[in-house]
């Protein structure tokens, strides 16, 4: 009976339900140049709201992260989403990288305080010219430009946050500041994304809250992940993936099974718009979008764009 419901459901979904955004990584090697390329071709037809692009601690991929979104810009027709941290960085150097993502054509930034360079469990201590935290920094990019400014939410809060409340307090802080748009921490238990959705209204926080939602193809990876993030794994995920650690083909079908699941009971709930951490890898987050109801364009989204100018 769930089951045929569930299916009744997925037909009901069209291409115009649901909204969909996905996170790369700027890549290390040419290698990982490759699969990224790779993915981001295999997910453009899907026409996202928005790709992001990460940023790492204390800027150290700064000129891979520019390089990345410049040709996503240059050669493709989605729009990209630069991440920016404050870690070890000046206002000075912080606005500077952004007004060169401006000048590149990036009207999207993803505004974080970003991780102590010592790594999660660290002190953050703030640069001493910096922005202290993403509050500051959002504020900093509303007076440089319009840009479309997302911050990060944490639905079991942040590890650092002393308190439920404490961090949504820090939370309201950012949208005060300006942010357009909360991206939450991947999750895997619904409940605590509904609640952490409750809890933001009750505190006055009306911007879209997109929950993200990571596809787990290496389930002791994404575990490790999940640790340092501050996110549980329920037993019921963990037995999914039980025995089946060296056999990725049915990995990546479990996988895809429990994630279109999860997105599906979000449905369910009125969220309309998914947030994809997809770790560069395409093959799995295209089935479930396709399960979720999104179709490629016949015409690519760069031969569109030149198609209407």
């Amino acid at each position: 009976m769930m089951a045929a419901a569930r299916e009744k459901k997925s037909r009901l979904l069209g291409a115009g339900d649901i909204d969909v955004s996905f996170e790369f990584f700027p890549p290390k090697t040419d290698k990982m140049e490759q699969q990224l390329w790779h993915s981001v071709e295999r997910l453009a037809p899907l026409a996202p709201e928005f790709v992001s692009v990460t940023y790492g601690a204390g800027g150290s991929t700064r000129e891979r992260t520019h390089a990345t979104v410049s040709r996503i810009i240059n050669e493709t027709g989605l729009r990209p989403a630069a991440h920016l941290t404050c870690v070890n960085a000046s206002k000075d150097d912080v606005n500077g990288v952004a007004r060169a993502y401006w000048d590149a054509g990036v009207r999207h930034v993803v505004a974080l305080r970003g991780d102590p360079p010592d790594g999660v469990g660290a002190r953050y201590e703030p640069h001493p010219d910096g922005y202290g935290n993403a509050a500051e920094l959002v504020e900093g990019l509303k007076k440089i430009g319009g840009f479309e400014v997302s911050v990060a939410g944490y639905p079991e809060k942040h590890p650092e946050s002393a308190t439920q409340q404490s961090d949504i307090d820090n939370l309201k802080a950012k949208v005060d500041a300006g942010a357009d748009r909360i991206i939450t921490q991947f999750g895997f238990d619904n409940a605590h994304y509904l609640r952490f959705l409750e809890r933001a209204r009750a505190a006055g926080i009306w911007v879209p809250i997109i929950p993200g939602l990571v596809p787990i193809h290496n389930f002791r990876q994404v575990a490790g992940f999940a640790v340092r993030a501050g996110a549980s794994v329920p037993a019921w995920v963990a037995r999914r993936f039980e025995g089946i650690e060296d056999d990725p083909a049915t990995t990546h079908l479990v996988a895809a099974s429990v994630a279109t699941e999860q997105a599906l009971d979000l449905v369910d709930e009125g969220v309309k718009s998914f947030h994809f951490y997809t770790l560069n890898r395409a093959d799995l987050v295209y089935a479930i979008c396709h399960l979720l109801g999104l179709r490629p364009l016949k015409v690519a989204p760069l031969e569109k764009r030149r198609a209407a100018q």
